[in-house]
């Protein structure tokens, strides 16, 4: 691709083919804006961003997607040269809890390493915007299950959220030695739900370690049964409360949170949730709803390190982002159920 044209500005969405990224890929799209794509394709691949100019009405190969691993320094060079970036939205991480717990090297070489890479490169190519996805695992639940704020008690339990707090720490202390940078954390708690279209969605490439995968897993026929782990917890079913919020929710957010970056607030960080939270049992009901059957599953002990309710308080991102989840529960099963029954093996149609 020639050199991009001094008036052509671009987004730079780095692990643009996952998840979260992809949908946010579309929504800023839809938006208005041109975007580029990074993804080593490690937990992904590029069919997503197929799908993604099928919905936005573009044609095949039109959004520039570059593989490029964050390790590679040179690499992630080429691509800032091609183009001239207003800004970064940051995705690309290794994601898997249990994954970062057996094999936690991996998890601060891929996620530190690459999030430094990042931002060598947008200080050498002067780009001072930045919006991180960060997680609500930086947070140290609260033992009575009040909502959390942005400014409440962290404390990670494990490597991939230790992870997510360092390069907010990274990035932060970039933005306080830097003049003119602007940067926005965004702490997300459980996303789930699909594209309406039934085209997009989540495709874990394990067993999901996440419950709304699982169960539309099990929904689908792929796996047997919904493991409970837990039913004697202080709620009002005895089992775990979350705070679940659907993934055009969240890319939304992100579109709203690239537009606030001009603005000059420096750091800032967002929760984003709905600030209410559903047992594993009503999302197993509702997913039951969406899918027209019963969705099995058994009773298991609680697992180590897991507490009675984790809940979003969203009230800054709704005063100072203008943003509030606009999607019910309903809307994320049903959503989530016409994705997994639409493609059953996710992206890979065996």
């Amino acid at each position: 691709m020639a050199e991009a044209s001094s008036s052509a500005t671009y987004v730079l969405v780095t692990g643009g083919a996952g998840f979260i990224g992809s949908h946010t890929v579309l929504e800023l799209l839809k938006q208005g804006y041109k975007v580029v794509v990074v993804d080593n394709l490690c937990n992904s691949s590029d069919i997503p961003l197929r799908r993604v100019e099928e919905l936005g009405g573009l044609k095949d190969n039109s959004i520039p997607f570059h593989k490029v691993d964050l390790g590679d320094l040179e690499g992630l060079r080429g691509v800032f040269r091609q183009y001239k970036f207003s800004s970064v939205i940051h995705f690309a991480a290794l994601k898997a809890v249990g994954e970062s717990v057996r094999k936690p090297l991996n998890y601060y070489r891929n996620n530190i390493t690459g999030t430094l890479n990042l931002l060598d490169v947008m200080i050498e190519f002067d780009v001072k915007n930045i919006v991180f996805s960060s997680s609500a695992t930086v947070y140290k639940a609260d033992p009575e299950g009040k909502p959390l704020r942005e400014d409440s008690p962290l404390g990670c339990t494990n490597p991939y959220g230790r992870t997510k707090l360092y390069m907010e720490s990274i990035i932060r202390d970039v933005t306080d030695a830097e003049h003119g940078w602007n940067a926005i954390m965004l702490r997300y708690f459980n996303p789930t739900g699909a594209h309406v279209s039934g085209r997009m969605g989540e495709d874990p490439k394990q067993i999901p370690n996440n419950l709304m995968p699982y169960v539309s897993q099990v929904a689908v026929g792929k796996l047997k049964e919904v493991h409970v782990f837990g039913t004697d917890y202080n709620t009002r079913d005895g089992t775990g409360v979350r705070d679940y919020i659907h993934v055009m929710d969240l890319a939304e957010a992100h579109v709203a949170a690239l537009k606030r970056l001009p603005d000059n607030h420096g750091y800032e960080v967002f929760n984003l949730g709905s600030g209410t939270g559903q047992s594993v049992l009503e999302m197993i009901d509702a997913m039951s709803v969406a899918c027209g059957h019963k969705i099995p599953y058994v009773n298991d002990p609680r697992r180590p390190g897991d507490v009675a309710t984790v809940i979003c308080n969203p009230d800054k991102a709704a005063g100072e982002l203008g943003f509030k989840v606009s999607r019910d529960l309903k809307s994320m099963c049903e959503d989530l159920w016409r994705w997994q029954e639409n493609n059953p093996n996710g992206f890979t149609q065996e």
